[in-house]
């Protein structure tokens, strides 16, 4: 039998312990940090005017570079970030949503929450929260969610997803400032998969269908 030494033990449990126990994704919002302040820098220079509709939440939203075009006449203003959580736009709400006193805050976020393997309840804590932030000081804002979509590369998650939405969809009927804009479901084809014709090839980020049928969902909230 082979022994060995006290120091020699700890060091062979630290190297083959810890590595078999899967680690869950830490969510730190400091990673944003200078995209916050990269939009306060503009804001600086060219003050976003009050009254307008505000676009925040996840790549989804950072991509979505048409926004202008696509509601002539609405003065919207793009504060997606990063590949964010819904956490985040809780942290930076006071930063990019609420000094615009937007008329509409259209969010999308949860996407990310979900595959970092946040739970749907989790997910609706959150944005109750946001909504409570943003109302805490513009009582009169309209928030508008945009559901969760489904995706080629996260199909997995599909039951966490309409879970999520579901909470949500159910929370936003209790309260007229709110509204549900649901792209979930036109996402879908027959069969209940997300249509490949509407992404990029990385099959979660998406291609100028994908954004027309988001657009036309989102126009009759934010007039």
């Amino acid at each position: 039998m082979r022994f060995f030494t006290r120091p020699l033990l700890a060091l062979l449990l630290l190297a083959c312990g810890p590595q078999t126990v899967p680690q869950k994704a830490v969510i730190d919002s400091r990673q944003w940090e200078p995209e916050i302040a990269a939009f306060e820098a503009s804001d600086r220079t060219n003050p976003p005017h009050p009254g307008g509709v505000v676009f925040v939440g996840s790549s989804s939203i950072r991509l979505w570079q048409t926004l202008q075009t696509d509601f002539p006449g609405v003065p919207v203003l793009n504060r997606g970030f990063g590949g964010s959580v819904l956490s985040d736009a809780l942290v930076f709400a006071n930063r990019i949503v609420v000094p615009y006193k937007p008329r509409v805050v259209v969010l999308y976020a949860g996407d990310n929450d979900l595959a970092a393997g946040r739970t749907p309840e989790q997910v609706f804590a959150d944005f109750k929260e946001f909504v409570a932030i943003v109302h805490r000081g513009l009582p009169s804002t309209r928030v508008a969610f945009i559901a969760i979509k489904p995706s080629i590369l996260r199909e997995s998650i599909i039951d966490r997803v309409r879970a999520t939405n579901q909470l949500i969809r159910d929370y936003i009927a209790t309260d007229p400032r709110l509204a549900y804009v649901d792209v979930f479901t036109p996402m879908l084809d027959s069969s209940g998969h997300p249509r490949r014709e509407l992404f990029l090839e990385d099959g979660l980020h998406m291609n100028a269908k994908g954004y027309a049928i988001w657009r036309d969902l989102v126009a009759p909230v934010i007039r």
